[in-house]
């Protein structure tokens, strides 16, 4: 059994969207299954729908509705027709280095004088700085134009003008309280700014001011546009959507060699680019000139000019990527164990575990924390913050990604008193603050997080668009659904459902087997799914189990083959996996072997032995591992802190019905391992008179009844030998049938003499209590030593039972349940 990481909603239309989306897919020749996705989206009209799909370059936004970019235009004009030098001031991230790059497209078009600058992200860190600012004076720079920076720059603007330099902010982050006094502030996030789309990123900003000093849309920079916009994590909404898209058939035919060196190292094949190609493939490999050596590098490869020198920068970033891979690595197995001892104290001191993750180390590099928080938040779904501390100056840098619910940027704003700088959005932000100033930072945040968070925030959601079937999921499907594309943040990849597939086979690949491969049955068709990061679950999965998998349909090209192939991003399997280990002949030394394997987590597993002596045994038997094992009895199991658990190891054959108790006991129950012996075979002779169950059917009670009709009287003494060597069988079960019939009164004992009544009335086999007693002994052991499928079919209904039981009790409690 596996249960879902994440809490399901599947999207159900209703009667009048249904009739709406029927309504789409005749008047625009839809296929049903698009017009259905169309209605999901918001989309209530044929004329939406047809812009949503086909918007063009005319239904992009005037770039003066944004506030202050007529005095932009006007200020770099004047540098133009005065030939002063101006200079970009950018980001180190991938959409500050698309900012920088599509400036630097647009000031050699309108021929300027200039340069670009990018802060060193450790050295200098977020932002402008008076020792840039200097700089830029000592070489005549009479304009800093900012992209992707500069709302928050108050001082350092300031000084700026006081040096005689002025200052053209565009930017796409939230605006503090105080705004600086630039020259012109274009940032579509201004409460007093009339542009009617507020998801541009820093490169959309950029793209605006050039679409205003060009007095057109510069379509060939869109692909710059696509890269920074995807890679910033903006909405491919509204105008986005409509230049993301453009930028996508921009590079399908790009002639920029910076664009054609990257696709060739990240293996991308640019005539069937997409956004995640773009999100997964490009954007790692251009933040990580910015995370572990400088930007400048991944500008330089964006404006190169020819392909060799293109090729050795795409070269150079790839070998970066790589190293930060193994930089990011470090980092979160020192952060795991940080977060570890954490939890640890507050469960030593009776307190919760804290309601914000903040870690901070020594040496952490300030350029990857951001990838660190991400991983956390996936795996622990709180918000987060990872700091790397200077041990020099004790300054901290850190970021922050956070959850639905938790608003970052206020948050930080509510700790502004704590902090030297800081900025950002709701889902991410940076920071910095001397470490001296972390615990109260830390306390403040889960103070705000509680006060903000209701229980249900806590619940990582997926929403599902479509539940469908393995036969559904198909090229033609697959091809129908891109007509959506291109996906991203605000519009999403649709996430299916696959419903009652069996796993066909599981395998692990990759680095340290980190992924999960299966082939999924269902009908007439198989279907090959990926799991990325899910390698963990093999050793959970069942071939043969029926699994529910969501995650989005793909395409796998392979030798010039096309499949369509399942993207798992989570799965639930309702079976309980049962470890069958009842052909052992040792139970203990299997026992000891699999604690040896560390294949079992001490924390999440129970270990009910047979009997107090067998407890002994497996304590022994366990060693070390012993202290941080859960062993009980039978007897005992009651007394025992069973919460959480979700591995059972039953050491011994078990008590049917006290087994039934421990599963339905353990509601996060998901793996049985059954560590007892078979019963040895009785042969020929007991098979015939029990039917290979272990209790006599009833023609062997008549037979026996006949023979003794016909034998009869026998000494008592004599009876069950005699008996069983007539009937060639066991004696114990002759022992038993006589002492069912005499309990039944249908045979008598007088004078050591076995005999027949005259006229016994007539009983049910059942009115005794010696036949219901082995009765029931025969159907605990017809389960016992039942086959794996129907044994772990048993304890999946036990398990289910335990379930809806647990259901019934939270919704009386009042309890929202996932």
């Amino acid at each position: 059994m596996i249960h879902a990481k994440t809490r399901w909603n599947v999207t159900r239309l209703g009667h009048e969207n249904e009739e709406l989306a029927a309504q789409l897919s005749k008047q625009l020749k839809l296929p049903a299954l698009v017009a259905r996705l169309l209605v999901q989206r918001g989309i209530r009209s044929a004329e939406e729908a047809h812009l949503f799909l086909n918007a063009g370059e005319d239904r992009l936004h005037d770039p003066y509705l944004l506030k202050d970019m007529d005095k932009a235009v006007a200020r770099i004009r004047k540098a133009v027709e005065h030939d002063e030098r101006v200079r970009i001031y950018g980001d180190y991230d991938a959409d500050g280095v698309s900012s920088t790059t599509l400036m630097t497209y647009l000031f050699r078009e309108l021929g300027l004088k200039f340069d670009h600058y990018i802060p060193h992200r450790t050295i200098e860190g977020y932002g402008l700085n008076d020792r840039a600012i200097d700089m830029a004076h000592e070489l005549g720079v009479t304009l800093i134009v900012t992209v992707d920076t500069g709302i928050s720059a108050v001082e350092q603007i300031a000084y700026a003008n006081s040096l005689g330099i002025d200052v053209v902010v565009t930017d796409h982050h939230e605006p503090p309280a105080i705004l600086p006094q630039a020259l012109a502030l274009v940032n579509p996030k201004q409460e007093d700014c009339p542009y009617p789309f507020k998801g541009l990123a820093g490169v959309g900003v950029a793209f605006k001011l050039a679409t205003a000093m060009l007095e057109r849309p510069p379509i060939e920079w869109t692909d710059i546009y696509a890269l920074g916009t995807i890679a910033d994590l903006m909405p491919l909404t509204d105008e986005n959507r409509i230049l993301v898209r453009y930028g996508l058939e921009q590079l399908k035919r790009t002639e920029k060699p910076g664009f054609r060196a990257l696709a060739d190292v990240a293996g991308i094949d640019l005539t069937r680019v997409t956004s995640t190609n773009i999100a997964f493939g490009m954007a790692p490999r251009i933040n990580a000139a910015g995370r572990l050596a400088h930007a400048n590098q991944s500008v330089e490869l964006l404006v190169a000019d020819n392909d060799d020198s293109a090729l050795a920068s795409a070269h150079a970033l790839d070998a970066l990527n790589k190293e930060r891979q193994q930089v990011v690595e470090a980092i979160v197995e020192e952060a795991k164990a940080q977060w570890a001892d954490k939890c640890l104290a507050a469960q030593e001191a009776g307190k919760p575990e804290p309601s914000v993750i903040v870690l901070a180390g020594e040496g952490w590099n300030a350029g990857v924390v951001g990838i660190v928080a991400s991983k956390f938040i996936e795996w622990h779904y709180k918000p987060t913050l990872i700091l790397g501390i200077d041990a020099q100056t004790g300054m901290c840098k850190g970021s922050a990604r956070s959850i639905d619910g938790y608003d970052l940027h206020a948050a930080l704003t509510e700790c502004d008193a704590l902090l030297d700088h800081y900025g950002g959005h709701q889902a991410a932000a940076g920071m910095s603050l001397h470490r001296d100033q972390l615990e109260a930072f830390e306390t403040r945040l889960c103070e705000l997080a509680d006060q903000w968070l209701q229980p249900d925030d806590w619940i990582p959601k997926t929403t599902i668009d479509l539940a469908c079937t393995i036969e559904e999921a198909t090229i033609e499907v697959l091809e129908q659904l891109a007509l959506l594309e291109p996906f991203g943040i605000g519009n999403s990849p649709p996430k299916l459902l696959l419903q009652q597939t069996d796993i066909a086979d599981k395998r692990t690949m990759g680095k340290e087997s980190k992924h999960l491969k299966l082939t999924l049955g269902g009908g007439k068709r198989l279907l090959d799914a990926v799991g990325f990061g899910l390698g963990h679950l093999a050793e959970r999965l069942t071939e043969g189990a029926q699994a529910q998998l969501v995650g989005e349909l793909a395409m796998n090209e392979w030798n010039g083959q096309r499949k369509a192939q399942f993207m798992i991003h989570d799965l639930s399997v309702a079976q309980l996996r049962l470890v069958d280990l009842r052909a052992e002949q040792s139970p203990m030394q299997a026992f000891r072997q699999l604690i040896e394997s560390n294949k079992i987590d001490p924390a999440q597993a129970l270990i009910v032995a047979a009997s107090s002596a067998w407890r002994e045994a497996g304590i022994e038997a366990a060693g070390d591992a012993a202290s941080q094992l859960v062993i009980a009895s039978y007897e005992d199991w009651q007394q025992a802190n069973i919460e959480g658990k979700r591995t059972l190891l039953l050491l011994g054959k078990p008590s049917l019905r006290e087994l039934a108790g421990i599963i339905r006991s353990c509601v996060r129950l998901e793996s049985v391992y059954a560590l007892y012996s078979q019963p040895k075979s009785t042969g020929r002779q007991g098979r015939a008179a029990s039917g290979g169950t272990g209790m006599p059917g009833r023609e062997h009670f008549a037979q026996l009844y006949q023979t003794l009709r016909r034998v009869g009287p026998l000494q008592d003494s004599e009876r069950s030998q005699r008996l069983a060597v007539m009937l060639d069988w066991p004696v114990e079960t002759v022992e038993f049938m006589v002492n069912v019939f005499i309990e039944l009164e249908l045979v008598e004992i007088r004078s050591d003499m076995l005999t027949l009544p005259v006229s016994p009335a007539k009983r049910e086999l059942t009115e005794s209590p010696a036949y219901r007693k082995r009765m029931h002994a025969a159907e605990e052991e017809k389960i016992l030593y039942a086959s794996a499928k129907e044994l772990g079919a048993w304890l999946t209904e036990q398990t289910q039972a335990s379930r809806t039981q647990h259901h019934m009790i939270e919704q009386e409690e009042g309890v929202a349940v996932s």
